[in-house]
Order: C-alpha cells, then sequence, then structure tokens
C-alpha cells in the first residue's frame, strides 16, 4: 500500500508530514481494530528506524504532525510543548457566520480516552482559542428554518491542548465544525457530505511554529488543507 503521509520537513533531528483525515496517528483504546497508524508510516519514512510523536492529531483532523527521529530531541520538544513555546494554527469551516475574531476563554473538563474511566469525576482545566474569520458564505439551501444557509472560514489558533478543545470550543459559542460528528450539527454535516461525496471533520491543522530544539532556528511548518477540505472552500468567495 503507498505510504499516505508525505514529508513536509526532514532533518536529523525532526521528521513533519501530513497526515490525512481518517488516520489514527497511534493505537487507541477507542480503535482497538485498527491496523494502520500515522506512526507506522512515518517509522517507514525514516528507513524503518522508530520516531517520537510530539503532539497528536485527532483521527478526522489532517494536517501537520511533527516527529522526533531520537529519545533527546523528543524530549527536548516535550518540554517547549509543555512551555507552550509551540504554536498551532488550523482551519475550519462552521456553521454560521462567526466576529471577524475572538477569544473562547472556556475551561473544559477532561475526556478520558479509557472508557472505565467516564463514570468517574473529571477535573475541569482552563481552556483558550484564539480565532479570525477568513470568509464567509451565504448557501441558497434551507437546513434548518431558514432558507438559506450561513457558514464561516476561520482560523483557529489553540492555545491549550485540551481534548477536543477546537471542536468543543466552537459548538460552546454556537458554530460547531462542519462533519464534527459529537460535537455538531447532523443536517448540516449531512448536506456537506451528500454534496461533496464523503463526509469529514472540517478541520486541519495547517502551521506549526517553534524553534529547533537543536540548531535553535525558527520554524515555520506549513502545509494546505487536503483535497477534500479544498474542494468545499469553493463554496466561499475568493478576493
Amino acid at each position: 500500500m503507498l505510504n499516505p503521509l508525505f514529508e513536509i520537513y526532514s532533518d536529523q533531528w525532526l521528521l513533519a508530514v501530513h497526515k490525512p483525515s481518517g488516520l489514527l496517528v497511534h493505537r487507541s483504546p477507542i480503535d482497538k481494530h485498527e491496523t494502520e497508524f500515522a506512526l507506522q508510516y512515518a517509522r517507514e519514512l525514516n528507513g524503518g528506524q522508530h520516531v517520537y510523536p510530539i503532539h497528536r492529531l485527532d483521527r478526522p483532523t489532517s494536517g501537520v504532525l511533527l516527529f522526533a527521529r531520537d529519545p533527546d530531541t523528543a524530549r527536548l520538544m516535550g518540554q517547549a510543548m509543555m512551555a507552550g513555546e509551540v504554536s498551532k494554527t488550523y482551519q475550519a469551516v462552521v456553521r454560521g457566520w462567526t466576529p471577524e475574531s475572538g477569544v473562547i476563554d472556556h475551561p473544559l473538563k477532561e475526556e478520558p480516552e479509557d472508557r472505565r474511566l467516564k463514570g468517574l469525576e473529571q477535573p475541569v482545566r482552563e481552556a483558550l482559542t484564539h480565532y479570525r474569520r477568513l470568509a464567509t458564505t451565504d448557501l441558497p439551501v434551507e437546513i434548518e428554518r431558514y432558507p438559506t444557509s450561513r457558514y464561516s472560514w476561520v482560523e483557529l489558533y489553540p492555545k491549550t491542548g485540551r481534548k477536543h478543545q477546537l471542536r468543543r470550543h466552537m459548538k460552546h459559542i454556537n458554530h460547531p465544525i462542519i462533519g464534527d460528528a459529537n460535537h455538531g450539527r447532523g443536517r448540516h454535516n449531512r448536506y456537506f457530505a451528500e454534496r461533496f461525496g464523503q463526509g469529514r471533520l472540517l478541520l486541519a491543522a495547517t502551521e506549526l511554529h517553534f524553534k529547533h530544539p537543536v540548531t535553535n532556528e525558527a520554524m515555520v511548518l506549513k502545509t494546505p488543507p487536503e483535497q477534500s477540505f479544498q474542494d468545499v472552500l469553493t463554496l466561499f468567495p475568493t478576493t
């Protein structure tokens, strides 16, 4: 099978790839029967040698995924992540017209992956997301109670790293991400899935900014959304 990852950046310490929507980063107790993971494909790109994921992307989210090639680099990058020295940019398509920009400061309760822990009281942690609207569209289709349906294309900048933070935050301000089965709106999700011939979460990690852990170079890793996302963006007027 062809490797579904493609390299964005590579040196002797780091490997950055684009992960497609639908691919798990690594094994998860939620998807015990899956046999394909970004981790194994990244190892293939690394000549069969082990790689160390620096962060994770949810299965339905596409975009920039960073690995370290050795434990020391992984440790240094992990420390930078914990210190808030790694900034991420995402793009999303959401229901409704958002304000031009804003800040979502809304604490979130932990969401454990292990189902056995879900009945236990979980801690609530601070969660902060900034956002900026890139474009809007008003489609001549009646999906809910209005004759037309409005959507926004936005950039999202998470300042904390809570599980499903962006999806939960956009739902909190009543602009859920299209394709989000857990936090979104089913009618809108179905419309996009039918119109474009596939259903996917319209969330993509497009930029990663950090200082190189060895060379101290300012790193900016970018990737456009994958084609299935770009197809949806044709709904928005170009400037």
